[in-house]
């Protein structure tokens, strides 16, 4: 009588654990993995572009899925970013501005606190740019940094060794001062992408490159100073940012603003919150391009 006990409660035991884990991952894709919505209507995609940008792959991903959702008549990216490396900016701005393009979707930036840099790179590829009047935004330059520890590493003695096939291969080297000709060698790098920057601007803001070039040189303004230089269109709040969006897609009433939830460990949102401008700044490589803005 007691194994038979023993094993009745075994059986249950084991039913409640299953039950009990198969609706706790039932709550982690609610939670994690699905969408949330504002009010109802017709719906319009949010997706959030915030911290340092050292990666494309999750927005491109977001940004593909809501482009062949017939559902979602818009798209609205909220910016709350200083920027980051150069490559993933330059890919995520390419598929805001494929998406422009195409003329099948509205897309429209809202900016938060920050918006420079990359993320203003961001934002030049959609089709109207709304801004807070106390947003900080521009900052249209290109940052390398390196360090130069020699001096460090004679005074505990140790020596550096390099071995290359070439003359420029350590080109940025911490390890020792660096050359006249190979500072010359990495400012035509960062002055080339520079101008792609610009290029990018004046050709999403329908203005003179030599108008953008003007003010071209890693200066931030305010939200309202970018709009009287042709950076930003209108000011307003994200709420506002909806609205207007709505009106450019043609929805009547109020939209039913839709965004991914996005599922992160506890070590990434460690890493976002407190390493990723670390990493923009001071990457694994030694030297690495930054469309990047810091006090």
């Amino acid at each position: 009588m007691q194994r038979k006990s023993l094993w009745v409660g075994g059986f249950y035991f084991l039913l409640f654990s299953l039950l009990f884990f198969m609706f706790m991952y039932w709550l982690t894709l609610v939670v994690a993995g699905g969408e949330k919505g504002w009010k109802s209507g017709e719906r319009i995609a949010l997706v959030r572009i915030e911290g340092v940008i050292t990666d494309s792959k999750s927005v491109i991903e977001e940004l593909h899925r809501y482009r062949d959702d017939q559902s979602v008549k818009a798209i609205l990216l909220r910016i709350d970013s200083p920027g980051g490396a150069v490559v993933p900016s330059q890919e995520i701005y390419d598929e805001v501005k494929k998406i422009k393009e195409a003329g099948k979707k509205k897309i429209v930036s809202s900016m938060g606190t920050v918006a420079a840099s990359g993320g203003y790179y961001i934002a030049a590829g959609t089709e109207r740019i709304i801004a807070n009047p106390g947003t900080l935004t521009g900052s249209i330059g290109v940052i390398m940094e390196t360090a130069n520890v020699e001096g460090l590493l004679q005074k505990i003695g140790v020596e550096s060794v390099t071995i290359k096939s070439g003359k420029n291969k350590d080109v940025g080297s911490p390890f020792r001062k660096m050359k006249e000709e190979e500072r010359a060698l990495l400012q035509s790098v960062l002055d080339d992408v520079h101008a792609q920057f610009i290029e990018a601007v004046a050709q999403g803001r329908s203005l003179e490159i030599e108008k953008v070039r003007a003010f071209s040189d890693g200066r931030i303004f305010t939200g309202r100073q970018a709009k009287e230089l042709g950076l930003v269109d209108e000011l307003g709040s994200l709420e506002a940012a909806v609205k207007r969006t709505a009106e450019l897609a043609g929805i009547e009433g109020d939209p039913q603003v839709v965004e991914t939830q996005k599922k992160l460990s506890v070590f990434e949102l460690l890493r976002g919150q407190f390493f990723g401008k670390w990493e923009a700044q001071f990457p694994a490589t030694s030297i690495r391009l930054n469309y990047l803005f810091s006090f």
